[in-house]
């Protein structure tokens, strides 16, 4: 059984095509790339996936249940959280506040390890991020480097299985990619499945063994990054007609998601 399941998902916008028949499946424990030019789709999967966006047809299921028709707070507690592109925190209230609240959540109370109280684990969700020393400091006050961290730990604090990450990298310098990098190899090595939203595709190919490109909506290809970006589809996709080397692939350049 796929952890997650996406099958023949379609979602229109008046006579816009926004996804059209798309299916993947995400492997339990895996970091999943999710790869395409602007306006393809991807940001409109995950509101899709959890629920933000009804598709016209098709269907999500997550564990062999069928998520498509819950709400996004029902399908976080499923064990399904995500980031966003934007980042839009409680910019008024300090960074542990703001992690604390989503610890009210139904999931987190009920999980096994509730033992501790919010502010406990918000503590732990930002150690796993390096920004416990920031605790008190006001969420407007972060540089965006840290701020794109701090998303990330408000959706560590819901406890899920799954996590969505919508363009982590945007944004970012060389010192703080790396930063990240590491993060997300901790979260790999913790046992979280991981899928990847990535416009920064030197940066993504640092983490992923396997890739989806949709292009206008649809899936075009998926495998291996190094094979994924030989793909005379998505380097037209990237390039246009006759233009090569999007990027290097994995294998010449990135060790992969562990090293």
């Amino acid at each position: 059984m796929d952890f997650l399941n996406v099958q023949n998902l379609s979602k229109s916008f008046g006579g816009l095509v926004v996804i059209q028949d798309l299916s993947f499946s995400v492997n339990e424990g895996e970091i999943l790339g999710v790869i395409g030019p602007n306006g393809s789709g991807k940001t409109t999967l995950f509101n899709l996936i959890t629920g933000s966006l009804k598709p016209d047809s098709g269907e999500v299921r997550f564990k062999g249940e069928r998520i498509t028709t819950l709400k996004p707070f029902q399908v976080v507690n499923r064990g399904i959280a995500r980031t966003f592109q934007l980042v839009d925190l409680f910019k008024e209230m300090t960074v542990l506040e703001n992690v604390m609240i989503p610890c009210f959540s139904h999931r987190a109370r009920s999980h096994p390890g509730h033992g501790k109280k919010p502010w406990e684990v918000a503590i732990h969700c930002l150690g796993q991020m390096g920004l416990t020393h920031r605790y008190k400091e006001l969420a407007k006050n972060l540089p965006f480097g840290e701020l794109r961290l701090l998303d990330i730990a408000r959706a560590l604090a819901t406890e899920p299985e799954l996590l969505l990450l919508d363009e982590p990298f945007s944004g970012l310098d060389v010192k703080d990619a790396a930063v990240l990098t590491k993060v997300i190899q901790g979260m790999y090595r913790n046992g979280h499945t991981i899928v990847i939203i990535e416009h920064r595709l030197s940066d993504l190919l640092k983490l992923v063994e396997r890739v989806v490109v949709i292009v206008f909506g649809e899936k075009v290809t998926e495998g291996a990054p190094g094979e994924v970006m030989k793909n005379e589809k998505v380097l037209t996709a990237y390039l246009g007609e006759g233009r090569k080397g999007v990027v290097p692939s994995r294998s010449e350049k990135h060790p992969g998601p562990l090293q």
